[in-house]
């Protein structure tokens, strides 16, 4: 029997939307409710959304599913991951530099699942001068 596809109470609430592309301008309209998940949601109401199929990443998907069982919410946003200035995270070591230079509290890499209050304070890096703004 197929899974359910999951499902979120409203991603787009038109009561709550309903005439909203007037209200503002420019970065006003960040401001503006979009969906119930305005993080993934443009001001235009368009988003880049991503399937995981558990076929083809049976891992993956079932970390969505996880989270969807514990918050409601089928979604997880993927964001670069960096600091402003810094290249993207490409290794294990970049993707542990950054934790540690960074506010990220936990880090899950592979099958490693760090805290930030259990790493070895030495380790952090000051990032808030390293890198040039642009």
């Amino acid at each position: 029997m197929a899974e359910k596809p999951a499902t979120h109470e409203s991603f787009t609430r038109d009561e709550e939307i309903k005439g909203s592309s007037d209200r503002g301008f420019g970065i006003d309209k960040l401001n503006v409710p979009r969906s119930s998940i305005p993080a993934v949601t443009h001001v235009d109401y368009s988003a880049r959304i991503q399937t995981v199929h558990e076929e083809t990443n049976p891992r993956y998907h079932a970390l969505i599913k996880s989270f969807r069982d514990k918050t409601g919410c089928p979604v997880v946003v993927n964001t670069s991951f960096n600091v402003r200035g810094e290249p993207i995270v490409c290794t294990p070591e970049d993707a542990f530099r950054c934790f540690m230079g960074s506010d990220i509290e936990v880090l899950v890499c592979g099958n490693f699942y760090l805290k930030k209050e259990d790493q070895d304070p030495d380790l952090a890096e000051d990032y808030k001068d390293k890198f040039e703004l642009d």
